[in-house]
């Protein structure tokens, strides 16, 4: 086993850090042991650190399989741009090209090679088996599931990889799987008593906020707003259909706004153009349909709009994931209309998995809908529990009313219990209400003790309340087992051990009508906080500079910095090549090779 300083050190050299983020470390150590592990972290988390570190400290090569040929090239340059060798090996390479990088594999002067599933199969008796491959890095394991939000047949097939290689340790890795299909993962990627790591799904630095029932004249003037104020800062409007890309993006040029389509219904060629022009900056908006973002890395987005209500929360969260993955603060808004869910449900319904995607459409109108904080919503989706509101979305600043719920709380969950958590909230709000409905009559469910406690409450209230719970992680619902509720260990400490719990109270009972005007969330987009002591006009020449290296050099700024490191030396002011390299991002290739360059340009503004 390497020692701490090894590990230390070198994650300073690679990527200019001193500390590892959380997970990052063990993960490293399970697959330098030469064991098998599972990762489930967000975007952003630091994943790729987990197998690029190892790559460069042990012998051989390591294998990234990976879906989409511009998420390659991304990973590839960025990796390329820090000093560590890596290539791609997919069908957009020629005959000759394809050969001379496999002959840079074969001579060890490739340190990680990214493949497509399919190039990873083909190349399987052939290049892998004659190289000393040091580890499988499975990127975007979701893909491998029905269950997952971007199947893909392709990566169903991978299995066959982990017996071909039985000593190589495999890393499967993700930022979007629910519990459904994180068990789908572990069994079909055929991992060896795989160490499971689950980081928290907690992105602090993304503002959640949700605008309903907007006409489409307010919703175009909230969206030019915003853009004027966040002028140079990049972002992504996802749409519903193509046609909305394309008449929000004329909406926006019309506007002075520099902003460009993407969807399916254009050229490979001109989607790779548009995604070209994004990440360098040189288009400040994407409107876009779903099919954009899994393949770019860029750093620097500072917001996501969702012009449309998403199909299911585990695509939410992935969308809103692209924004701010440099850890600065970064703003989410999504407008949410009742037609938004009719048209989501249609598609539901002929997607083949109607019930699943029915009930996660559910979560995701319920997460818009929701009078309590959405970060705990989110949280409590991907299993993680959150005991107080965030205070970053629109719900915490400005609260509804609340009231003790303990004893509705109880009851609910007492009557999950008393049915061996086997039925749905549609059937427990039956039996707390006294109704006489099929599914009691046929089970005998009025013979309970609970059965009609709830008499005072109506069905409506009950199942309000009932998501309240849902939301807050007192309650879960496995929608792969018939909906059923199950109480969780937050739950049962309200049920057994006297833990109180604050509920929201109806809308029509809150507020007089006179009053909710200043209570209700705005449409308004709060401002990126940025530290008092930084000099914008220093910031704003770092940026310049870092555009005019990244347009000599053809790569995307944020490859060369990311907006947080040109924020720290805006802050800091390093005067010397040693100071810059001190700076949290700057590794030691990039001090070298752009230390000079950004030192000149801080000189010029410090007194």
């Amino acid at each position: 086993m390497m020692s701490e300083d090894i590990l230390i050190s070198a994650l300073k050299r690679y990527f200019g850090y001193t500390t590892f983020r959380p997970f990052q470390r063990e993960i490293i150590q399970e697959i330098m042991a030469g064991r098998d592990a599972f990762v489930l972290m967000p975007t952003g988390g630091g994943k790729s650190v987990c197998y690029q570190l190892p790559a460069m400290l042990i012998p051989g090569l390591a294998i990234v399989v990976s879906p989409l040929i511009s998420l390659m090239k991304d990973q590839v340059d960025a990796l390329c741009a820090a000093g560590m060798p890596a290539a791609a090996l997919n069908s957009a390479l020629t005959e000759k090209e394809q050969m001379q990088l496999e002959a840079d594999c074969l001579a060890g002067r490739v340190k990680l090679l990214y493949v497509s599933p399919e190039m990873a199969l083909a190349k399987m008796h052939s290049l892998l088996s004659h190289i000393q491959i040091n580890l499988f890095a499975i990127d975007e394991a979701h893909c491998i599931s029905q269950w997952g939000a971007d199947f893909r047949p392709e990566y169903a097939r991978l299995s066959v990889l982990r017996d071909a290689f039985p000593r190589v340790p495999f890393l499967a890795l993700t930022a979007t799987a629910d519990k459904v299909t994180r068990k789908d993962i572990l069994r079909q990627l055929n991992l060896h008593h795989p160490q499971v790591f689950i980081s928290s799904f907690d992105r602090p630095n993304l503002s959640l906020s949700v605008v309903k029932e907007m006409k489409k004249r307010d919703k175009d003037r909230a969206i030019r707003s915003f853009i004027d104020a966040h002028h140079h800062q990049s972002g992504i409007i996802y749409c519903l259909s193509r046609q909305t890309t394309e008449k929000v993006c004329e909406m926006l040029r019309a506007h002075g706004i520099m902003a460009k389509p993407y969807h399916a219904g254009m050229t490979t060629e001109e989607r790779t153009e548009v995604q070209n022009q994004f990440v360098r900056d040189v288009v400040q908006v994407i409107c876009a349909t779903v099919a954009f973002g899994m393949g770019i890395d860029k750093s620097n987005i500072r917001w996501i709009i969702h012009y449309n209500l998403p199909s299911s929360l585990e695509a939410f969260y992935q969308e809103i994931g692209r924004a701010g993955r440099d850890g600065a603060p970064a703003q989410t808004m999504l407008f949410y209309s009742y037609a938004d869910v009719i048209q989501q449900g249609k598609f539901a319904d002929e997607s083949g998995q109607r019930e699943m995607n029915r009930e996660r459409l559910r979560r995701m109108q319920q997460y818009a809908e929701a009078s309590i904080c959405r970060r705990r919503i989110l949280l409590n989706y991907f299993g993680e529990e959150m005991a107080t509101g965030c205070q970053n979305c629109d719900v915490c600043k400005c609260p509804p009313r609340h009231f003790d719920g303990t004893i509705l709380a109880q009851k609910l969950m007492s009557a999950a219990k008393r049915t061996d958590e086997h039925y749905d909230i549609k059937v427990l709000t039956d039996i707390l209400t006294g109704s006489f409905s099929a599914p009691v009559r046929d089970n005998h469910l009025e013979m309970l003790k609970t059965f009609g406690v709830g008499r005072d409450v109506s069905r409506t209230d009950w199942q309000d309340y009932a998501l309240q719970l849902l939301h807050m992680g007192y309650i879960e619902i496995v929608y792969d087992e018939r909906n059923r509720v199950v109480v969780t260990p937050l739950g049962e400490k309200v049920l057994f051990e006297g833990a109180k719990v604050q509920m929201v109270e109806q809308d029509k009972k809150v507020l007089p009508t006179s009053s909710r005007k200043k209570h209700a969330p705005s449409p308004a987009f709060p401002g990126l906080y940025m530290p008092m002591e930084e000099d914008p006009d220093l910031y704003e020449a770092l940026r310049q500079l870092r555009l005019r290296l990244a347009e000599d050099q053809r790569m995307p700024p944020y490859i060369i910095f990311s907006d947080k490191v040109l924020h720290e030396l805006a802050r800091i002011k390093p005067l010397s090549i040693e100071a810059f390299g001190d700076i949290s991002g700057v590794g030691e290739y990039k001090q070298n090779r752009y230390g000079s360059v950004f030192v000149d340009e801080i000189r010029k503004y410090v007194k």
